[in-house]
């Protein structure tokens, strides 16, 4: 796993070099995700920060197409260090921001993280109620990789 931190890290510092600055912040939340699944959380959130400062400063694309994702990824390493309480106001606005841009895969990815962590909790109901909304709204895909999770998860609510 190390080595393939080592080479997003590198491949991203070539992006960086050739003067692009066009998906840096999508390219942090792969690295942060990387970081989590290696049990790096702190070096994860470190490449999200870097990202939220790129998206927040408005940058010179403007990339806020990635704004739920990154708090949705900033819960789940949070998640990671043991901070649930911070991971649920991350995932409540990782939904408040797809909501809000009507992305519906980004809200689908942040109501799974949502009703994982209400599942882990004891609030099955809360979790049921709410993943249900957004997996009923889908009318195909759902050989995808997040609609799988969703329905699986789904199933152990019931």
């Amino acid at each position: 796993m190390d080595d393939g931190i080592a080479l997003m890290h590198e491949g991203l510092a070539g992006w960086r070099a050739t003067g692009a600055g066009l998906f840096v912040p999508f390219y942090l939340a792969l690295l942060a995700e990387a970081h989590g699944k290696a049990g790096q959380a702190a070096e994860g959130l470190a490449a999200l920060d870097e990202a939220l400062t790129i998206v927040d400063s408005g940058g010179e694309y403007g990339e806020h197409n990635w704004d739920a994702e990154l708090c949705r990824i900033k819960g789940e390493l949070l998640l990671g260090s043991l901070d649930a309480v911070q991971a649920e106001v991350c995932f409540q606005e990782a939904l408040q921001i797809a909501r809000t841009q009507k992305a519906k895969s980004w809200e689908l990815r942040a109501s799974v993280s949502l009703s994982l962590l209400w599942k882990n909790q004891g609030r099955r109901k809360e979790a049921r109620e709410l993943l249900l909304v957004i997996y009923d709204w889908f009318t195909e895909g759902f050989d995808t990789p997040d609609l799988i999770n969703a329905k699986a998860l789904l199933d152990e609510l019931y």
